[in-house]
């Protein structure tokens, strides 16, 4: 490693270790977006470029989340997506078991835990009020969680989930079904972490940690969510830019 190199590394490291983030929602839901996607498929770039333009969307972490889940069914066909993986693919068949459906597809987008094909969030409709959950991270990639829901009674088992986004992203792809093109990627889940939540009074807690070498400030985001244990739609969310 040479002398600049190196000193970029520190850099970096010493900024990564100073950084502290917080999120919080409002009292009214905040929605969760996902995107079933794949590198390997060649009518998922117009889903992608879509979930772009979300970042100039003034709903963007007010009112939705969005998140884009690599699936690893298409790695055997041509080409494998490197931000793919097993567990992303599983997510995606638990809806498609709880929709009653034998089988899962790309692109494919998810609101709420309901399909959903309007691409236009002016149609979200009134959101109702769910309480509020507030996020925060440290430099070693700690995440505290509170989420204090509207309705005490509604604070027992709950499952949290943490996911770091990757923005700005970029793959040439060399096999497959988008053979020869540069694909971009944003809201790419790059790291997935779940736990239950803890009980403490009218409000419930939890503690993560992502991987602070993942973290980027400027090139990444966190999402965050609350769920019934039992259930895969979210109850809350929220997110924003590292």
């Amino acid at each position: 490693m040479t002398s600049l190199y190196r000193l970029l590394f520190i850099l970096l490291l010493l900024a990564n270790s100073g950084l502290a983030v917080s999120f919080q929602s409002g009292p009214t839901r905040v929605h969760l977006l996902e995107l079933y996607t794949s590198e390997g498929c060649s009518s998922c770039p117009p889903a992608e470029r879509y979930f772009t333009t979300l970042k100039q969307n003034p709903l963007l972490w007010k009112s939705v989340v969005p998140v884009a889940f690599h699936v690893d069914y298409w790695d055997g066909l041509g080409w494998k997506d490197k931000l793919s993986a097993p567990v992303f693919t599983a997510r995606q068949r638990s809806y498609a078991a709880a929709w009653g459906s034998r089988s899962v597809y790309t692109p494919a987008f998810v609101l709420d835990g309901s399909k959903w094909q309007e691409r236009d969030l002016g149609k979200l409709g009134a959101a109702e009020n769910v309480g509020i959950l507030s996020a925060s991270l440290d430099g070693s990639g700690n995440v505290r969680l509170t989420y204090k829901p509207a309705d005490s009674k509604n604070n027992q088992s709950l499952h949290a989930y943490v996911v770091l986004l990757g923005m700005g992203l970029n793959s040439d792809v060399r096999a497959g079904e988008n053979a020869g093109r540069k694909l971009s990627h944003d809201f790419a889940a790059i790291a997935f972490e779940t736990g239950e939540m803890t009980t403490e009074g009218d409000h419930v807690v939890g503690a993560f940690r992502i991987p602070s070498d993942r973290i980027v400030p400027g090139r990444t985001a966190l999402a965050i969510w609350v769920a019934n244990h039992d259930r895969l739609e979210p109850v809350q969310a929220v997110g924003g830019p590292l």
